[in-house]
């Protein structure tokens, strides 16, 4: 089976690409943002390790992992990133490579924020990067999440730089414009994936 990676910028619209793969083309979707969730549910071994680690301030009451602490420590201090990615990431890759395993489909998209920044590039075949201008991104990271202008610049800025990320891509979509527009360029990628899939099954 074809694994396409699929990333881009925070508001870059990445969520709304997957979407319209999954729902107008039955397109299976695997988002790693959603596998970090599971990965950190109350009672895992990762939310027991992160609590160890950072202290029992970035767990809520409830029992759930404090993700607005955890972000606000992780801007203030860079190696706090990595450890807690040391603790998530070796999961969430576990996760991710035994649900490709289950899939039964020409091809997949495995949604991978940080790939170019990440460890996950050698799971994927192909990388589709989903290209915004970063005023974009910032304004639609303000709307979505609540956050000043700072602090979604601050959030923008600490991914890959986007030059970075269009250099190692083998597709890109722009999504800078309508709806109507992305979908098209959906409804093409998903042409040109089934036909590298059908290449590959042939053993071409």
């Amino acid at each position: 089976m074809l694994i396409v990676g699929l990333t881009g910028g925070i508001g870059s619209g990445k969520s709304a690409a997957a979407a319209l793969f999954a729902q107008r083309y039955g397109v299976p979707v695997i988002d790693t943002d959603l596998l970090a969730r599971e990965v950190v549910e109350p009672g895992t071994p990762a939310l027991t390790e992160i609590e160890r680690t950072f202290g029992p301030e970035v767990i809520e009451p409830s029992g759930k992992l404090d993700r607005g602490e955890m972000r606000r420590r992780i801007f203030a201090d860079p190696q706090v990133r990595s450890r807690l990615e040391a603790i998530v990431h070796p999961r969430i890759r576990a996760l991710a490579t035994e649900r490709i395993a289950a899939l039964n489909a020409p091809y997949c998209l495995l949604v991978v924020p940080l790939l170019v920044e990440g460890d996950m590039r050698a799971m994927v075949d192909r990388v589709l990067v989903i290209d915004a201008p970063p005023d974009q991104q910032v304004a639609r990271v303000m709307d979505r999440d609540g956050n000043d202008e700072a602090l979604a610049r601050a959030i923008v800025a600490a991914q890959a730089e986007r030059g970075h990320r269009l250099a190692v891509a083998d597709d890109v979509l722009a999504n800078d414009g309508t709806l109507l527009q992305l979908e098209a360029a959906v409804a093409e990628l998903h042409k040109h994936y089934l036909s590298i899939a059908q290449t590959r099954e042939c053993g071409l």
